[in-house]
């Protein structure tokens, strides 16, 4: 049956000679598949450019929930992101934004306030290059913390947040539970098998602090480049914890250069 949907474009590969199979992150439908015919041909009226990382779409689709690879009847675009493409920085953000969900979604499974927020966070990302002449280094401020603002809340609609119980008692953050806990004894690190899920005392307090941040909208955490970058790879190493698809991470290691 045909279904109107939106959607974002993660990922495509060459398919025939004049076609693409594109991995588009649906509102309605979650991760699925499509082949768009004819696409990489001069006489297309589906101009290629559409398929850009995190294009946002309004699709005709047909859906048939009995196979894998599905057909786009028509696809327009949603809203004008691809200006982005000028910018180093975003377009390292958009990219970054791109791997995450191309790597944790899993088929099929609707997430639509996740869509939502990506978005939503899509159209903050084309503001701020807007506005950026004005409040440069209130941008750059944003975009340096952005990656692990869009970690965290993205970990929420993937049912997978760390829980923010940092005290005195319970002082480092564990990768596997989610969670702070206890200092452990030297005993109990010798015979336990996941004492390396164990932050230290400074990545975990950082841990804590972009946590705190990201629970109050607009503030940002007091790290130094060095330190988000730390942070960043730890919730990275997070994500390949709980999600068992989430490998091979790559996009952050331009962050790292373009985000001093």
């Amino acid at each position: 049956m045909l279904l109107t949907t939106q959607g974002l474009v993660l990922h495509t590969t060459k398919y025939a000679e004049t076609s693409i199979i594109a991995k588009v992150f649906t509102r309605e439908l979650g991760c699925c598949s499509y082949i768009v015919k004819g696409v990489r041909s001069a006489r297309s009226r589906a101009k290629q450019n559409l398929m850009q990382p995190l294009s946002h779409l309004e699709m005709t689709v047909y859906n048939n929930p009995k196979k894998q690879l599905q057909y786009i009847k028509e696809m327009r675009p949603a809203t004008p992101i691809g200006s982005l493409s000028t910018d180093g920085v975003r377009m390292a953000l958009l990219f970054f934004m791109d791997e995450v969900l191309y790597k944790a979604l899993k088929d099929n499974e609707p997430n639509p306030a996740l869509f939502d927020y990506v978005v939503d966070e899509l159209q903050l990302l084309q503001d701020s290059q807007q506005t950026a002449a004005a409040s440069e280094s209130v941008t750059m401020r944003s975009n340096a913390h952005f990656p692990i603002r869009f970690l965290l809340r993205t970990a929420h609609f993937l049912g997978i947040e760390p829980m923010d119980n940092y005290s005195s008692r319970e002082p480092l953050f564990n990768l596997k539970e989610g969670r702070f806990l206890s200092t452990p004894t030297p005993t109990a690190v010798a015979a336990d098998p996941d004492a390396d899920y164990f932050l230290d005392p400074h990545a975990s307090i950082q841990i804590h602090s972009c946590l705190s941040s990201t629970r109050h909208n607009g503030s940002e955490p007091s790290l130094n480049a060095s330190q988000r970058s730390t942070t960043l790879n730890n919730l990275i190493e997070y994500y390949h914890v709980h999600l068992s698809d989430f490998k091979n991470f790559k996009s952050h290691e331009v962050l790292h250069a373009v985000l001093r």
